[in-house]
């Protein structure tokens, strides 16, 4: 039987607004079919349905087995059409390519002067909106039509056209060049997350060199210019250089603040710059200019001029909420945050057809931190189980490290220490398998196996020594990792101080401020 999450057409229909669903039945009407339509019938009946069962639908009677695949097929094209048509998806991309069609249907029919003059205009447009891609397609097409409408002007044209193709194949290679160190860098970064010892910093290094290509900043595009900032920004995340990716996060966000009509043109890009931006904000610790930032992107967001789709609803979802936790954290306001988890598990409900496993694994560690940081232990264990228990999960591996390492630390805190052992072998077991056992983890794991054998007495006792041996980490080049995902000295400091944790963090994030 058919997954509902893996038939593609019951995922689209779900997907449909009120509006886009009442839009494809007045195009079908306008197709001048019956109402009674097989296509049209099975899209009533998979609308109506709660999840996807392929055996009520043949139970319906309005298509046999062997013809289902078929009907799907053309239900969903038909769908696409529809959205095609609806002003909503009329954005400037779709735009170039409606004229480009147009004139290569007028071509087609010999009416040379007339798709040349659409060209023109789409190829301008597209430039100026920096749409090179397409505007490299229209000049090839422009070049095919001029050997055949025979013009006294057709060497100056000749000329030109050759200038401009020369010139948007030279920004498009450069752009993929680009677009692929950024990608290769996005890839490392998901699978391994930031370098772990020198070995892994000299392969990024070396790549990272090998593969950027030489360019002058000035003779760059905006998209460009994007590309560039993006692959910087990887190459500093992943060698854990928060500042250089704060510089470079800043970089690809005032691309958009400068040419403000980009940001209705790639909403994408500008929330995921301003996501990267929040996130170097965080590691570096700026929480006045995170607020700020935060605040600022919350605004545009909600403005009337900015693109709404479902994907655009769901990164913004994901993203601001996201960073509404991480501003908890940087100020220790934990019981302040607890309001989110309702909006976010809601969130992931409604978004989880377009929101990937990773991230929202990432959300739920987020959840368990604020548990964590709020005393509520048990609660912080629910969440983490989510990560642990999640077979699927094949990106961001320290991810899962790091969950593991904070699930032990929880069981402890809220007493239930009594599988602590069989936790603490499956904890080291899978960190020898990923790689990824490092100086900080050790002390952890070594400090908690520990526990049995020390006196209550001597126990504040061996909360310093642990902190004094982690401490040494904090600035380590590799080890400092550890602390991104969880503050574990401020939870050695709740300890030895006899402070919560979140008032430990507090107290830090003021002292920052002042």
């Amino acid at each position: 039987m058919t997954n509902a999450h893996k038939d593609t057409l019951f995922v689209l229909i779900k997907s449909l607004s009120k509006s886009e669903k009442r839009q494809f039945k007045l195009y079908v009407g306008r197709l001048g079919v019956n109402t009674d339509a097989k296509f049209l019938a099975l899209f009533n009946l998979l609308d109506k349905l709660k999840k996807y069962d392929e055996r009520q639908i043949l139970d319906s009677g309005i298509v046999k087995k062997a013809q289902l695949s078929n009907l799907k097929a053309h239900l969903y094209k038909q769908i696409l059409v529809s959205l095609r048509l609806n002003p909503v998806n009329q954005n400037i991309r779709v735009q170039i390519r409606e004229q480009l069609d147009f004139a290569t249907i007028l071509y087609q029919k010999g009416l040379y002067k007339q798709s040349l003059k659409i060209l023109d205009k789409a190829k301008n447009f597209a430039i100026e909106n920096e749409e090179k891609n397409v505007a490299y397609e229209i000049v090839e097409l422009e070049k095919i039509i001029e050997t055949q409408y025979i013009t006294r002007s057709i060497p100056d044209r000749a000329e030109e056209l050759t200038r401009q193709a020369k010139e948007l194949s030279t920004h498009n290679v450069m752009t993929s060049k680009l677009s692929n160190l950024s990608l290769q860098l996005y890839g490392m970064m998901l699978k391994v997350g930031y370098v772990r010892n020198d070995s892994d910093l000299q392969e990024v290094k070396k790549y990272f060199e090998t593969n950027l290509p030489e360019y002058n900043l000035e003779d760059l595009g905006f998209r460009e210019k994007l590309w560039l900032y993006k692959a910087y920004l990887w190459y500093s995340l992943l060698i854990q250089d928060f500042l250089s990716s704060y510089k470079y996060a800043s970089k690809w966000v005032d691309l958009f603040y400068d040419q403000e009509e980009m940001i209705r043109l790639n909403p994408v890009f500008f929330l995921k710059g301003n996501h990267y931006l929040l996130e170097s904000l965080f590691f570096v610790k700026y929480s006045s200019q995170f607020k700020e930032t935060l605040e600022k992107l919350e605004t545009q967001v909600n403005s009337s001029g900015f693109p709404q789709n479902d994907n655009i609803a769901s990164l913004a979802f994901l993203y601001i909420n996201s960073n509404k936790l991480n501003l908890h954290f940087l100020e220790g306001t934990f019981d302040k945050g607890l309001y989110l988890i309702n909006i976010i598990e809601y969130g992931i409900k409604k978004h989880g057809t377009r929101i990937d496993q990773h991230h929202v694994m990432l959300l739920y560690y987020k959840i368990a931190c604020l548990y964590f940081g709020n005393g509520d232990h048990k609660n912080c264990i629910v969440y983490l189980k989510k990560i642990i228990s999640n077979k699927n999960l094949k990106m961001r591996e320290d991810l899962m490290c790091f969950a593991r390492v904070l699930s032990l630390v929880a069981h402890y805190e809220a007493g239930m220490d009594y599988h602590l052992e069989v936790q603490l072998k499956s904890t080291y077991k899978f960190l020898l398998k990923m790689n990824d056992l490092h100086a900080v983890q050790k002390e952890m794991i070594k400090f908690l196996r520990s526990l049995g054998d020390i006196y209550p007495g001597e126990l504040k006792n061996e909360f310093q020594k642990l902190y004094n041996e982690l401490k040494k980490y904090e600035n380590h080049p590799y080890e400092k990792r550890a602390f991104l995902y969880l503050d574990i000295l401020s939870w050695l400091e709740s300890h030895l101080h006899n402070k919560p944790v979140s008032q430990i963090i507090r107290e830090k994030a003021l002292a920052i401020t002042r």
